[in-house]
């Protein structure tokens, strides 16, 4: 049988209301308290009643995220960290992989009111900003991603065009001067976002922008940038570095210099982006553009719950901070991290 808030205040020696101030987060309990009480609950294993704590508040007491795709590695690690932070507020989180399918996000923009949900986090793909803006559904949203988004939402995205930059300089740092990017696309969003930040570092470096070495993919998986890696080591006079636009492009692109008895980062140096668990422990690790996921799940979450509260002040645009981080695929087998 399940513990109950009395069994808890009985095993601690205090009284329901204390218990149920600590489960609550009140911050008129002192600390030797708030000890034993915590130490009583991990005891019984009590897990508070999510349903009536909310039921109290005027929620549902869930929340849903809509991304493109739940087999990515990086959408997988965000999805991780927003419903452990939500968890940590009393939220469960239903989770929607939209296929960046125009149809499957229409219904997330107009249809989630239909769903026992208190507000969604919602990271568009096909729709743009001003079919966004034309939304009628009035339940709370928080956009991510680096997409163009309308006035009147809080927005969350990282800053691609200066991380994007920083990744391009890592390289023309180490010596490199033929540097490619892998992942272009033809409309606004994280990839052009990117390309920007890799052609102003060159600018910067006096380098000419040469689209020879700028290779589109239809998709940002392994497989794209396997094969555009193919196709920067067949030019006549190939790539000595490479800022993939993603950490699975990088990935690919890796193998392909395996395969094709290219050195990295002897011959190439190679970064991705995304700061997935994969470039770690791939041979070589691979040096990334590690965002603060755990930041941009706790602040999307913070705005979310806040406009579910109530809270109608102006709209936010929150950067997420990132790092980043130097592996052996740029900088060699001394750094490992």
């Amino acid at each position: 049988m399940a513990a109950r808030l009395r069994d808890v205040a009985e095993r601690a020696g205090v009284s329901v209301k204390t218990v149920s101030n600590v489960v609550n987060n009140h911050p008129h309990v002192t600390e030797a308290t708030r000890a034993k009480v915590s130490a009583a609950i991990e005891e019984l294993r009590y897990r508070p009643n999510l349903s009536a704590r909310n039921l109290k508040h005027g929620r549902a007491g869930f929340l849903a995220l809509a991304v493109p795709a739940m087999d990515s590695p990086y959408f997988a690690e965000l999805a991780a960290k927003v419903t452990s932070e939500a968890a940590a507020m009393g939220f469960i989180v239903l989770l929607d992989a939209t296929g960046g399918d125009e149809h499957a996000e229409r219904v997330v923009l107009e249809g989630m009111r239909s769903h026992v949900i208190d507000g969604v986090i919602f990271s568009p793909l096909a729709l743009s900003a001003d079919e966004i803006a034309g939304r009628d559904d009035d339940l709370p949203m928080v956009l991510l991603g680096e997409r163009p988004t309308p006035t009147g939402y809080d927005h969350i995205a990282v800053d691609s065009v200066a991380a994007g930059r920083a990744a391009t300089e890592h390289l023309l740092a180490l010596g490199r001067r033929r540097v490619a990017a892998i992942g272009r696309e033809t409309v606004r969003g994280t990839a052009s976002e990117r390309l920007r930040g890799y052609r102003q570092a060159l600018r910067a470096a006096d380098l000419a922008y040469d689209p020879e070495l700028v290779v589109g993919v239809p998709h940002f998986e392994r497989g794209d940038g396997y094969a555009a890696m193919q196709q920067l080591l067949a030019l006549p006079s190939p790539p000595d570095a490479v800022f993939c636009f993603n950490d699975l492009m990088a990935v690919g692109a890796v193998r392909a210099c395996a395969e094709a008895g290219v050195r990295v980062p002897e011959d190439v140096a190679v970064i991705g982006f995304d700061g997935i668990a994969e470039t770690r422990y791939a041979n070589p690790s691979i040096s990334t553009i590690s965002p603060d996921l755990t930041h941009l799940a706790r602040r999307a979450l913070e705005m979310l719950v806040s406009r579910i509260d109530g809270d109608t002040s102006p709209s936010q645009e929150v950067a997420v901070p990132w790092t980043l981080v130097a592996r052996e695929s740029t900088t060699g087998r001394a750094a490992q991290t």
